[in-house]
């Protein structure tokens, strides 16, 4: 499976809009066969700190970014997590809101971030949270979603283990200043799990604040196959799915658990 992240700069004198269409014109630039599944950050339209354009920025998930990302799949016939919107919902909640679009354009699923960050932030008193897990089956793969502060907390990602997921993708707007517990978290998810973690960080300045960069992607011993820097960047990585069951059959510690039990052991 070849991979894209587009480690996207929100710089505060762009507007959404302008920032809008050049990413799509970005996409658009991608090579034919050059992506199988593209990667947005976290939103990289709004911009995760300006707080202020919250409510003004929010649209529902039938609203014009996901549409023309859903476009933008169905020409390229890419798999494309659109990095998160501000989302209202049909009852006027708002919510920081992920989703997977297919090869044709099809609505694959959303995630609403269930962990949303209180610390010098006010993403925690603008937002609601949500309280559905998602993993998908793809033609790629179980494809499962977090959102950054998602990390912090290993039994979101053992729930998505549990519902299937080979590759968990990670959308974020992750301060520099916590960029060493960045990289432990994402290769820690990554090995207590065994899947892939591809996370895509958005980067530079804005709203007062350096974001990290450093989009990774690590496979599922926790080996990193991609890291960008700490600016803008297309970061690009190979996921072979062989690599997934070798791991799992040769170290089969998800087999070892003694604390829950899996949805499937349930069922």
């Amino acid at each position: 499976m070849r991979v894209v992240l587009l480690q996207i700069a929100c710089p505060d004198d762009e507007s959404p809009a302008d920032r809008g269409a050049r990413v799509l014109a970005d996409l658009r630039g991608l090579g034919a066969g050059e992506a199988d599944l593209v990667v947005l950050p976290e939103l990289w339209r709004t911009g995760y700190f300006h707080f202020d354009r919250y409510s003004e920025d929010a649209e529902e998930l039938a609203g014009p970014t996901i549409g023309a990302l859903r476009e933008v799949a169905a020409e390229r016939g890419l798999h494309i997590v659109t990095g998160s919107i501000v989302e209202r919902a049909p009852a006027g909640a708002l919510h920081n809101t992920t989703a997977l679009a297919g090869p044709d354009g099809a609505l694959l699923g959303r995630y609403r971030k269930i962990h949303l960050f209180g610390h010098e932030s006010a993403e925690a008193t603008l937002l609601t949270a949500g309280d559905d897990v998602f993993a998908a089956p793809t033609s790629l793969g179980a494809v499962g979603l977090a959102t950054c502060y998602d990390l912090r907390f290993p039994e979101l990602f053992r729930l998505l283990v549990d519902r299937g997921a080979e590759v968990v993708v990670v959308v974020s707007a992750w301060p520099l200043a916590r960029l060493e517990h960045w990289e432990l978290l994402v290769r820690a998810r990554a090995v207590e799990n065994q899947v892939f973690v591809v996370a895509c960080n958005a980067a530079g300045r804005h709203g007062g604040v350096e974001l990290a960069g450093t989009s990774l992607v690590v496979d599922p011993w926790g080996t990193v196959l991609a890291r960008a820097g700490t600016g803008p960047q297309v970061l690009r990585a190979v996921l072979d799915r062989a690599r997934l069951s070798a791991v799992r059959a040769d170290f089969p510690v998800l087999t070892h658990r003694r604390l829950g039990l899996s949805s499937r052991a349930r069922g």
